[in-house]
């Protein structure tokens, strides 16, 4: 019985684990073109659960829906409501380093009219002071995201290991 335990646990292990690493590629991607906003937004549709990660890519997807949207009166919405999830997972999950790195990352992309922004230097002395203590997967992710950020400096970067 414990065995069969175990089986299924590793399954739902893995299938989280590549459902987060499916979410972290095409949110990487996500900025670089209107196609891949979409397909970055369609990947976040289709996952389910309360794993607090993939709710914070949800809404982020939410966020970033308003840069694809036709609908100029829905843009508004799209922001509001999303950074409203992104924020009340944050609260609800304050120590996770993964959903800091989506907040800031979003903070950085968002035009600075909209106002969401003030949460940047906070969540990057969050992600610098906790980075050591993450795994492997996750640093890789967090090195990817630094090389191109607005917000880490180049000695903070350097400061990755």
């Amino acid at each position: 019985m414990k065995f069969i335990f175990s089986i299924i646990a590793a399954l739902v292990f893995f299938f989280q684990t590549s459902e987060i690493e499916s979410l972290r590629y095409s949110y990487a991607k996500a900025n670089q073109s209107t196609a891949n906003t979409r397909a970055f937004i369609n990947v976040a549709d289709k996952q389910s659960g309360s794993d607090p990660v993939i709710l914070g890519y949800k809404a982020a997807a939410q966020i970033m829906e308003a840069k694809v949207t036709t609908e100029k009166g829905k843009r508004k919405m799209f922001v509001k409501a999303g950074a409203t999830s992104l924020e009340n997972v944050i609260k609800s999950n304050p120590n996770n380093l993964e959903l800091r790195l989506i907040r800031l990352s979003v903070q950085e992309n968002i035009p600075k009219i909209v106002g969401y922004h003030k949460n940047m230097n906070e969540d990057k002395a969050f992600i610098l002071s906790n980075y050591s203590k993450q795994n492997s997967s996750l640093k890789s992710y967090i090195k990817r995201f630094a090389s191109q950020s607005k917000t880490i400096t180049d000695t903070e970067r350097s400061a990755l290991k």
